[in-house]
């Protein structure tokens, strides 16, 4: 075994100060490794998404009756709740396993040499998005499984999940200037897919909220619309992607765009393609929760490709390295100093 190294008192208190200061004195990480890290937060949003997915088809939403705590005397599920209330009281605790994955993620970010601020702040931005959305699915339970608190709390796992690809993409570039590398007509197309896909996954939450699958077997109440209605509203703003994403695709083949945003639309594409195929097969069988689940997890790997190609349409080199400080012994004599002293 090797020597503990001895803590004064003064690393003790500056450690208590500020911790991740403190760890970033005496550990570099490699950019692997800070890689890894954003990828496991990226990861563990979208399983907490799925999750979440699962507890509202077993119709376990309100497995757990009450918040914080499982039941008035219980912070944990009881015997005497079932299967339901180990689905809903394993969903909240896999928001600790979260919650460590974003931290791992800061530790790493942080710890990085040189210091990123703006990768850093990323990953703070989803502890607070985390902090958010926790509160948030406690309100979910305490009015009932409101639909449309139920929207508002996988809205803001989106944003979670917008967030955690921008910093998985941010390790894997540098910090200068972003350089563009199609011109403008191609990003606004992009823009306009991103929109589209924005409004697609919020007129599915409202399908959700109209939809059969309350995620309880109470009287919950759903959203006062016709849900055949809305779902062909969405089944609408599907197309209108995969039209936006196929039109981007042959625009990128025209002009001979880099291979990256051409393989990222490409990829897209077939993501669209697999998504929609899951959608109408779900419409026509009566919507088995299978498909369902599987359908929710399709909406997340569509978000994230689709953040991907945006990010894809620039590239961000190093940075430069500051110019190395001249000695004062090799300045350069002043008018003065060859005078001599008078």
């Amino acid at each position: 075994m090797g020597r503990v190294p001895n803590v004064t008192r003064a690393d003790a208190q500056a450690a208590l100060r500020n911790p991740l200061a403190f760890i970033a004195a005496r550990w570099t990480p490699d950019p692997r490794t800070v890689r890894r890290a954003a990828l496991t937060a990226l990861v563990m949003a979208v399983v907490i998404v799925v999750t979440g997915g699962a507890v509202r088809l077993t119709g376990s939403g309100l497995g757990c009756p009450t918040w914080p705590k499982c039941t008035d005397d219980s912070l944990t599920t009881t015997s005497e709740m079932g299967l339901h209330g180990v689905i809903e009281f394993g969903n909240r605790l896999l928001t600790y396993v979260l919650c460590a994955a974003v931290g791992w993620a800061i530790i790493a970010a942080r710890s990085e040499k040189p210091y990123r601020r703006s990768l850093t702040r990323l990953g703070w931005a989803q502890f607070w998005v985390v902090m958010g959305n926790a509160i948030l699915g406690g309100i979910v339970v305490l009015v009932g499984l409101n639909p449309y608190t139920v929207a508002a709390h996988f809205l803001l796992s989106t944003a979670l999940i917008a967030v955690a690809t921008v910093m998985w993409q941010r390790t894997r570039e540098g910090d200068a200037e972003p350089r563009p590398l199609v011109g403008k007509a191609v990003q606004q197309l992009v823009w306009s897919m991103v929109a589209a896909s924005v409004l697609l996954i919020a007129v599915g939450t409202v399908v959700t909220g109209a939809g059969p699958h309350a995620g309880d077997s109470s009287d919950v109440p759903r959203m006062p619309l016709d849900w055949e209605t809305v779902s062909k509203l969405h089944a609408v703003l599907a197309w209108i992607v995969v039209t936006l994403t196929f039109a981007l695709w042959f625009v990128l083949k025209a002009v001979d765009a880099p291979k990256g945003p051409l393989a990222r639309t490409r990829e897209l594409f077939l993501i669209l393609l697999a998504q929609g195929a899951i959608g109408y097969v779900q419409y026509f069988t009566d919507l088995p929760e299978v498909l369902v689940g599987l359908h929710m997890f399709g909406s997340c790997v569509m978000w994230i490709w689709v953040l991907r190609v945006l990010l894809s349409l620039r590239e961000r080199p190093e940075a430069p390295a500051p110019a190395p400080a001249v000695p004062a012994a090799q300045e350069p004599a002043t008018s003065a100093s060859i005078a001599g002293p008078r």
